[in-house]
């Protein structure tokens, strides 16, 4: 079973007015692939041959930007800079082929993901799904947990042409559910997250108990960190009531 991180959370400060949309991540936030991405990884090795076999924690430090960068790290750690270069693209061709045929089968849905997101959608906000997953691999898994419904747009890693921290698939899905950055959270569990969503111009909360690339919580700049998903719900549902109350006291004052 999937434990969440106990790590303290502030209350997050959001920005002075409602929100209407969430961007949320997959990988680390929604699901724990990592099981998932090992087994793809060694069935990768396995069948190009000539090196030693990843770990669970070694492949933490490397997921969340893009299958690219994950088979590059790799093999980076198992051959010269010359013969990793040249092997690349049959590993990233086999790799691929692999992880098809395992696509959770080793996936772990995180506590109250469903109940969190119902509730988002409760407080009124459209959902993205933007991942650095391939597109066809991220469906698949929100269809297999049921949660493909609660997204009005899914956003791959290979959706367009270039992958967060650069902001432009955060900016494609405002554009696509017809929001505006600032009227949109963005929520994750890395620095990549943050990153995107901030150079988007959106809020961003993160949860604690995803991958961050290995690197601990406390170092990813964000409006706050979140326990779940279901918590992040309840913040904003928190921030849109006090802002209807300041509205409401602002009107009778001056009646």
């Amino acid at each position: 079973m999937t434990r969440l991180s106990t790590v303290p959370a502030e209350t997050p400060k959001l920005p002075p007015l409602k929100l209407k949309a969430a961007v949320v991540d997959l990988d680390g936030t929604m699901v724990d692939t990592a099981d998932d991405f090992t087994a793809g990884l060694n069935g990768m090795l396995a069948e190009l041959g000539g090196a030693p076999p990843v770990t669970r924690g070694e492949v933490i430090g490397y997921v969340g930007k893009g299958s690219e960068h994950l088979i590059r790290s790799v093999l980076a750690a198992r051959f010269e800079a010359e013969e990793a270069q040249a092997r690349f693209e049959m590993a990233l061709a086999v790799y691929q082929a692999q992880y098809a045929k395992i696509n959770g089968n080793h996936t772990r849905l995180y506590p109250d993901v469903e109940r969190g997101l119902a509730a988002l959608r409760d407080a009124g906000l459209r959902l993205a799904c933007v991942t650095n997953k391939p597109h066809r691999f991220a469906l698949a898994l929100l269809e297999q947990y049921g949660l493909a419904r609660y997204f009005s747009f899914v956003f791959g890693g290979d959706s367009l042409p270039r992958k967060k921290p650069d902001p432009e698939p955060m900016l494609a899905a405002c554009a696509a559910m017809g929001v505006a950055p600032g009227e949109t959270v963005a929520i994750g569990d890395s620095e990549n997250d943050a990153i995107a969503g901030r150079a988007a111009g959106m809020a961003t909360l993160t949860v604690p108990y995803g991958y961050n690339h290995g690197k601990a919580i406390q170092t990813i700049k964000s409006d706050g960190i979140v326990a779940t998903l279901l918590a992040a719900a309840t913040v904003i549902a928190h921030h849109h009531a006090s802002l209807e109350a300041g509205s409401a006291a602002s009107q009778s004052s001056t009646i």
